[in-house]
């Protein structure tokens, strides 16, 4: 008996490490190899995945969003006092993204995109300084409307705010658009 169970027991394991079947395929884009690995891009896959990156673009958007009106402080991190690498910092922080702190470092961060490919989530890249090298202003897209790119970030003057990359001074200081998400 014992015998006859080892044998069974055998005859399983060797099946299983067998060819595996070739799996129909029901979509035109959707690859599937003998050895079973697939890769999916049909529509619907792409749209849930495009669902999960855009409810944590909002996600972000929204922490970032419930800073507005806070004041400006150099290194500040908090709605006592916050500049511009510090709410992108916090904003994704608080939804488990960990980045670093300041603006010339979050730079290098990411894929570098066209400014006409920006979308809610992404990161907008400034220098502000007349005599500075390197960038020192970040800004988180909020929202995308055609050409009109609005994003929030921390100015000196006012505070934590939204602003539009249309607008001359910020237009002008813009160097680069980075993805992240």
């Amino acid at each position: 008996m014992l015998r006859k169970t080892i044998i069974l027991l055998l005859f399983f394991a060797l099946m299983a490490c067998g060819p595996g079947k070739k799996r129909r395929t029901y979509s035109k884009t959707r690859t599937v190899s003998v050895e079973g690995s697939t890769r999916d891009t049909s529509p619907e896959r792409t749209r849930k995945k495009e669902g999960r990156k855009n409810a944590k673009a909002d996600a972000i958007i929204s922490t970032a969003m419930s800073y507005s009106g806070t004041r400006y402080k150099y290194g500040g991190t908090t709605k006592r006092g916050m500049d511009c690498s510090g709410l992108v910092y916090v904003s994704l922080k608080e939804n488990e993204i960990m980045f670093p702190r300041t603006s010339y470092q979050m730079a290098l961060e990411g894929q570098k995109i066209g400014v006409g490919d920006v979308e809610k989530g992404d990161l907008l890249f400034f220098k502000t300084s007349k005599t500075g090298k390197r960038i020192n202003h970040v800004g988180l897209v909020v929202d995308v409307d055609g050409r009109d790119i609005k994003f929030i970030h921390a100015t000196t003057s006012r505070g934590v705010l939204v602003s539009s990359l249309r607008e001359g001074y910020w237009n002008s200081a813009f160097v680069k658009a980075m993805r992240i998400l």
